[in-house]
């Protein structure tokens, strides 16, 4: 009963359907391939493709593979990315960068859905190179893959997590004071 529950509360958005022809003695004969991005909207999400000769069946083995692939990512309130990652798939180069609160989604193509199942409300995302959704959602995945929250720092390093937060704070307080010296000297 909790598994039919769980699966309710999954969000499920198609990013892309194909068309592909082949050509037979009577005539074309279709075929259609899905890919399909599954979210709970709070730091769970994952892909899937699918393919079939109707576009509901591949959807439905797209979906069944999104439900499979779901990676858990570390969310910085419920909202952003802890830090800014850079990621590559095949040709396809995905830039994501933490957002202050009230910024929205700022992706294109593929990564916007892909994004909103994910449950993130601020982030700013540039894609270069290839604009395949296949590789933006895949090099989407490599990049929070290794996303890594401060607490799982802190236990890697065996320091707490306020000595791992301070030292962050310092280190942008320092930047900022030399900064003001440089402004007064000139």
């Amino acid at each position: 009963m909790s598994q039919i529950t769980e699966q309710a509360a999954q969000q499920e958005k198609l990013v892309r359907v194909g068309r592909c022809t082949k050509v037979v003695k009577g005539g074309r004969k279709f075929s259609f391939s899905a890919l399909v991005v599954v979210g709970d909207g709070k730091g769970r999400v994952g892909y899937g493709c699918g393919k079939s000769n109707e576009i509901p069946d591949a959807r439905n083995k797209a979906t069944a593979e999104a439900r499979n692939n779901m990676i858990r990512v570390p969310l910085k309130d419920g909202r952003t990315l802890h830090h800014d990652i850079v990621a590559k798939f095949c040709s396809g180069k995905v830039i994501m960068r933490s957002a202050p609160a009230g910024t929205g989604i700022i992706a294109g193509g593929a990564l916007r859905p892909f994004l909103e199942v994910l449950g993130i409300k601020d982030i700013v995302v540039k894609s270069i190179g290839s604009s395949n959704p296949h590789a933006m959602v895949r090099a989407a995945m490599e990049a929070l893959k290794s996303v890594r929250s401060p607490r799982y720092i802190a236990e890697k390093r065996g320091k707490s997590l306020g000595e791992i937060i301070r030292y962050k704070s310092n280190k942008v307080k320092h930047n900022t004071i030399n900064q003001n010296e440089v402004n007064s000297e000139a």
